[in-house]
């Protein structure tokens, strides 16, 4: 019995040093070139109040973004059964052709913004059964229009389709496998980018399915069961995500991107109801510079921002341009 304790002992004191050395061991080389990239939502647009087509084009002119992870919210791109409304989606990709940006859209029923899953009225009461052959419809219908554009650079299938979060009737894995087989079936030319929790989640799931794992960066965020800020930055070291991204492309040959780098507020009530002094308490101007030098510090050279919507509203609704600003120091680099 007593060889039966040191043994389990000596088990644990094994795994904590691996977890140690998973979270902290080694200094990854710092990329000698980022690719930055940039969320965008027509949804979080209309929710802060701002102009969709002036906000994305000053994305596109001023702050000079040359890749964008676009949301195609399903509810909005087919508010009707079988009757699709494409034209502020066309006017996107029409724009970003003509300035040779880089997109990737984001389809299915979970899509990037709360609250996640955006189904359509019309399809709320239908069966599971009944909403996965709809869903299956509107990704035909989104990738055989887009799959040519010369600016199409990878399909995002769902977003973080094995983290419950939101507002969702239901999660299949089986049939996030079932979407992604008909997106490669319909366009094998472009990637398809399956995304992940980056600090709740191994990435395993996203690897074994897509061709691109993407994973989120959160720092700060409010914990709502405990009614407190919580922040990774004591727990969580770029060695963190450098280690897994490693262990992804050695075992599963697959790159490794940051698909959402949280660069804006994560208050206790919407951000529309928070004063600016609660909202910096989250995303203080030196708590952006900080995540920009921690995306760095994981060694991974491709990182989308999350919150590029709400540096637009700061600029030009609150006087606060400094985030923006900020980041058109990346843009024009």
């Amino acid at each position: 019995m007593e060889n039966f304790i040191k043994y389990i002992l000596l088990f644990f004191a094994i795994v904590l040093i691996l977890f140690f050395l998973l979270l902290y061991a080694g200094q990854p080389k710092r990329p000698e070139k980022m690719v930055w990239g940039v969320n965008f939502s027509i949804k979080q647009v209309l929710f802060l109040e701002l102009d969709p087509q002036e906000t994305y084009l000053a994305i596109l002119d001023d702050l000079k973004a040359k890749n964008i992870k676009i949301s195609v919210h399903w509810d909005l791109v087919e508010p009707q059964a079988n009757q699709y409304d494409f034209e502020y989606l066309d006017w996107q990709v029409a724009e970003a052709e003509k300035r040779n940006a880089q997109l990737i859209l984001a389809i299915g029923m979970k899509t990037p913004r709360w609250p996640e899953c955006h189904l359509p009225q019309w399809a709320m009461n239908l069966s599971k059964e009944q909403q996965q052959e709809v869903i299956l419809d509107y990704l035909q219908t989104t990738v055989l229009r887009y799959k040519d554009s010369p600016v199409l650079s990878a399909w995002q299938v769902e977003n973080e389709p094995f983290l419950k979060f939101g507002s969702c009737p239901w999660a299949d894995e089986n049939f996030v496998k079932k979407e992604v087989a008909l997106v490669k079936q319909l366009d094998p030319k472009h990637p398809i980018l399956i995304t992940e929790s980056g600090e709740l989640s191994f990435w395993t799931k996203a690897a074994q399915i897509g061709d691109i794992v993407g994973f989120t960066t959160y720092r700060t965020v409010w914990q709502e069961q405990l009614q407190f800020y919580f922040s990774y930055n004591p727990w969580i070291s770029p060695v963190y995500y450098y280690h897994r991204a490693e262990l992804i492309k050695k075992f599963y040959h697959k790159n490794t991107i940051g698909v959402e780098l949280q660069a804006e507020p994560w208050c206790p009530h919407s951000i529309m109801n928070a004063t600016i002094e609660e909202q910096q308490k989250s995303m203080s101007l030196e708590q952006f510079k900080e995540a920009i030098s921690f995306a760095q510090s994981t060694g991974i050279d491709t990182y989308y921002f999350w919150g590029t919507e709400w540096w637009y509203w700061m600029k030009v609704k609150q006087n606060h341009p400094e985030y923006w600003q900020e980041a058109q120091k990346l843009f024009n680099e």
